[in-house]
């Protein structure tokens, strides 16, 4: 068995802490650098005719590129990860894997972005959506003929509604369709989609993988090689492959993936706990306390709850009072830094889904999300405090 034969086999065998560390021996750098290169260039030289060294232009693959993802596919026990411009280039190309006509069942609470996307994008390319509460409903009874794919977030943005993953994957793939499963809000360390029947996986690697608010990423990892190849082609062509640069940024988050989200995820528990204890705060919305409906679904296919909190205000005053008077915190639209950050999703990251959803989803002007970050608790705690009394 050859070197790589066996680091390739061993892999398997690591925890997820340590998979955060790996390197891809195949595509080893020859000084032997701990911190993988930036391969800077945008075409690689052939050694002759019919020869080369594996890479060629860095639309189509770059060495630095291949080493992240080679990372992230190991973290999600996917056989390939594509990493790309950003996490919206990841399910734009997505998306071209379907034809006019085709169906899709998605769920009625995802990541505005995403619901922008499929109404003024893919609607327009002849794809069609319906909508459900994916945590609630039977996706089998709502499947048709057409219907080519389910689309998911669990915990969702920014609801935090949980779907039972290998439920639906067992129901969808009964009807001949396919489970996409988006797992920003929890990343590989916390939860692994795949191993529940997922069969495509998507990230903002801007978040919680990237982890310092300081690149923009995206990424789609498969469990079938079909599937993967015919990514790969769409990848190719339409060129938003991730730079060699934004790659190396995002190396160098993963390294710090497990101790980030174990410190930002204990920080929200904590958090969530001492909200519910504000008498102008009317919910708490956090898979990790008991009374939420998918605490126990989320200890089935989940390693933790994650760094995500919503919560509600008695008042649009209060809301307006906690924005414009944050200290310790940033009023931010992002989410999976070490900063906590606070966002007001009516006007940031679901400004433009239609009013009548976000109704239905119970977005309304006195919800705001929390992305909890890895600061003292303690000053945390004092922050929200100050804000609400």
């Amino acid at each position: 068995m050859s070197k790589e034969e066996n680091k390739a086999d061993c892999d398997c065998r690591y925890k997820v802490e340590t998979i955060c560390q790996l390197s891809d021996s195949s595509i080893a750098d020859q000084w032997g650098a701990l911190s993988f290169p930036i391969y800077q260039s945008a075409t690689f030289a052939h050694r002759g005719l019919g020869e080369s060294t594996g890479f060629d232009y860095t639309r189509m693959q770059n060495p630095t590129r291949q080493q992240l993802e080679y990372v992230v596919a190991k973290l999600e026990h996917g056989i390939d990860a594509l990493a790309f411009s950003s996490g919206m280039a990841a399910i734009a190309t997505v998306m071209e894997l379907f034809k006019p006509g085709d169906h899709f069942i998605i769920d009625a609470d995802l990541y505005g972005g995403s619901v922008r996307l499929f109404n003024e994008i893919s609607k327009k390319n002849g794809l069609e959506f319906s909508t459900a509460d994916l945590s609630k409903e039977d996706v089998s009874l709502l499947i048709k003929e057409n219907t080519k794919a389910v689309y998911l977030e669990t915990p969702t943005n920014p609801m935090m509604n949980v779907s039972d993953i290998e439920a639906v994957a067992k129901k969808t793939h009964e009807k001949g369709a396919i489970l996409i499963v988006d797992n920003t809000f929890l990343s590989p360390y916390y939860q692994n989609p795949i191993d529940f029947g997922a069969d495509i996986v998507l990230h903002s690697g801007t978040k919680f993988l990237g982890g310092h608010h300081d690149t923009i990423g995206g990424f789609v990892i498969v469990k079938d090689k079909a599937l993967d190849e015919k990514l790969r082609f769409i990848y190719k062509t339409t060129g938003a492959g991730l730079g060699p640069f934004d790659s190396w940024l995002l190396l160098r988050g993963i390294r710090t993936l497990a101790i980030r989200m174990d410190r930002s995820s204990d920080n929200a528990r904590k958090l969530a706990e001492h909200l519910k204890t504000k008498k102008n705060v009317t919910r708490v919305i956090y898979p990790g306390l008991p009374e939420h409906p998918g605490y126990d679904i989320m200890k089935k296919q989940a390693r933790g709850f994650g760094a995500m909190i919503t919560f509600e205000v008695e008042s649009e005053e209060l809301v307006e009072s906690i924005l414009n008077n944050v200290e310790l915190i940033y009023f931010a639209e992002s989410l999976g830094g070490t900063e906590t950050l606070i966002t007001y999703p009516i006007t940031q990251t679901h400004a433009d889904v239609p009013k009548e959803l976000l109704d239905k989803n119970g977005i309304s002007d006195r919800i705001l999300r929390l992305s909890v970050g890895i600061e003292a608790i303690d000053d945390l705690i004092q922050e929200f405090d100050r804000l609400l009394g």
